[in-house]
């Protein structure tokens, strides 16, 4: 994954064009939302060429999908050395809302930037980029959060899974319509209470 640095004295992102770029889609589109920022707003808070656009991504759309693939990419990385750390099945599944708790408590957390992205695109439209992208993570956050269950013994780990994922989106949901500074916490206990009334009916 492309890397960024802090942006120096003339408050531009600094490094290849390539991450340039990103750098600037990251800030921009997670703000106010892909479709909204028009592609030279990018370009200048990038501090490169139009022809840097295209060389590079192709397209907008192409900055789009690799803005929420770097997105993806960071929160795979977040979750999964979390639950690397923890010692149990369980254990496993509530270090994925430890770190979810901590994610949304960060200062400028604007919620999920892919819940954002696929509500401005059409869900027919096979071929939007932000679309697309949007159901690569969903799928993967659902697999891991599936896969964690039916490891963890649950019964029904499919039912549980996608609990657990609608509790996931609730805690984002919170904090940032609801202003409400507890939302991780509230959900990681939720999630417990999920966890262990499921594996509590195992025979």
């Amino acid at each position: 994954m492309p890397t960024t640095t802090s942006a120096p004295s003339d408050g531009l992102p600094t490094g290849t064009p390539r991450e340039r770029l990103l750098a600037a889609a990251n800030e921009l589109f997670y703000a106010e939302g892909p479709h909204t920022v028009g592609i030279d707003r990018v370009i200048e808070r990038a501090g490169v060429a139009k022809a840097s656009l295209y060389s590079t991504y192709g397209s907008k759309d192409g900055l789009v999908r690799a803005y929420l693939e770097s997105r993806h990419e960071r929160l795979r990385t977040r979750l999964l050395t979390a639950t690397e750390a923890a010692p149990t099945a369980r254990a496993k599944i509530l270090a994925v809302f430890d770190a979810l708790a901590d994610l949304v408590s960060a200062p400028g957390y604007r919620g999920c930037a892919f819940v954002r992205a696929s509500a401005e695109s059409a869900e027919d439209d096979a071929d939007d980029a932000a679309m697309q992208a949007s159901r690569e993570y969903r799928a993967w956050l659902d697999e891991l959060l599936v896969g964690l269950a039916r490891d963890a013994g649950a019964p029904d780990p499919e039912t549980l899974g996608r609990q657990l994922l609608m509790v996931y989106d609730g805690a984002g949901l919170g904090v940032r319509m609801d202003r409400n500074p507890d939302s991780g916490r509230q959900a990681r206990a939720a999630a417990e209470a999920l966890v262990d009334a499921a594996l509590a009916t195992r025979r």
